[in-house]
């Protein structure tokens, strides 16, 4: 790829940078309260703990019930298949591939390469090409004990360029959806901050809370990753700008607040930002307000050899409810369920 210079731009009046803070809790959030993940650095060690999972503050609790809808069942994953009635969004999704020359969709440090079949043993996560398999390695960093919180929403492109570097260094996060009209988060992000400006990241592992997609990009890299930034998050205005474009072929999906009941756990889903079939998820995620912990897995990451080996299967999205019990594939299926599920 041919270098580009970085192009500079005063910064606007509106996202101008704050100084770190600790965050004052607010009543109403949901919070990891135990670790995700361990604190080695060797892919090989990465793996998901059993969680006491997060709930709501008890102030703010509610007794509704959640249950799968009526005569539901998981289907049963179809790799590399698209839905007839989903075509279009997928093609809609998958322009952001082409705007972002694939940021979002390989980890610090991918490498992959063709070896035989006899080479990757048995119960191991891999491609299969003809009769050889690709085994593929990344550069993972140190791990955070508890998700990074952020603030976000879907079509915004200073929230994309965050949720890129989420994929790129693998790191779980706990999103707090923050759609126009929200109820909850967004509100709850003003009282934190000071403002409503997003993205808006808390790290509960060191206390430190800011605004500013860059330097929320720069944070992240330096405490979770070897303190570099993939090219295309470090183009200045031509970053913004290729964000923006990505998010055309969904039309503002994904920003706007759609009438929900809020879960007493939040959901869990695996993803990563450069999977078109994830993102029409997520937006619907965002809609409907639920929180969600993104279990991030993009090519590379051994989380999804941890996946693997938990169902047999890997393929993304993959949602865990545990306020309902149920856990799926398929990203069609699994729009239906959520707005069955928590749609007003």
């Amino acid at each position: 790829m041919v270098g580009m210079g970085v192009v500079n731009i005063p910064k606007l009046p509106l996202f101008s940078p704050v100084s770190l803070r600790k965050p004052s809790r607010p009543s109403l959030s949901i919070k990891a309260s135990s670790e995700s993940s361990n604190s080695q650095t060797s892919p090989a060690s990465t793996s998901i703990k059993e969680e006491q999972k997060p709930t709501l503050d008890s102030s703010s609790s509610t007794a509704t019930t959640f249950a799968a809808p009526p005569n539901f069942k998981a289907p049963e994953p179809k790799a590399f298949s698209v839905r007839p009635d989903q075509t279009l969004d997928i093609l809609g999704a998958s322009l952001a591939l082409f705007f972002r020359v694939g940021t979002g969709v390989f980890v610090n440090g991918y490498s992959s390469s063709v070896v035989s079949e006899n080479e990757i043993p048995p119960g191991q996560y891999c491609l299969q090409v003809g009769g050889n398999k690709v085994k593929e390695t990344a550069k993972i960093g140190p791990r955070p004990e508890k998700p990074i919180e952020i603030y976000e929403f879907e079509s915004c492109p200073f929230c994309r360029k965050v949720r890129e570097i989420v994929a790129y260094l693998d790191i779980d996060v706990l999103f707090y959806p923050c759609p126009r009209n929200g109820p909850n988060f967004r509100p709850k992000a003003a009282q934190l901050g000071g403002k409503q400006q997003f993205p808006y990241m808390v790290d509960p592992n060191t206390g430190v809370a800011m605004y500013e997609s860059d330097e929320i990009i720069k944070y992240l890299v330096d405490k979770y990753g070897d303190g570099s930034t993939p090219l295309m998050l470090k183009l200045g205005l031509l970053t913004t700008l290729t964000a923006g474009f990505a998010l055309i072929g969904r039309m503002g999906r994904g920003s706007s607040y759609t009438p929900s009941k809020m879960p007493p756990k939040p959901l869990e889903i695996w993803a990563y930002e450069g999977s078109p079939f994830c993102k029409i998820v997520r937006e619907v995620l965002v809609e409907l307000e639920l929180p969600h912990i993104q279990r991030s897995c993009a090519r590379g990451s051994p989380k999804r050899q941890i996946l693997y080996e938990r169902v047999g299967h890997f393929q993304v999205p993959y949602l865990e409810d545990p306020n309902t019990g149920v856990q799926m594939f398929e990203s069609a299926e699994i729009v239906e369920y959520l707005k069955a599920t928590y749609a007003q």
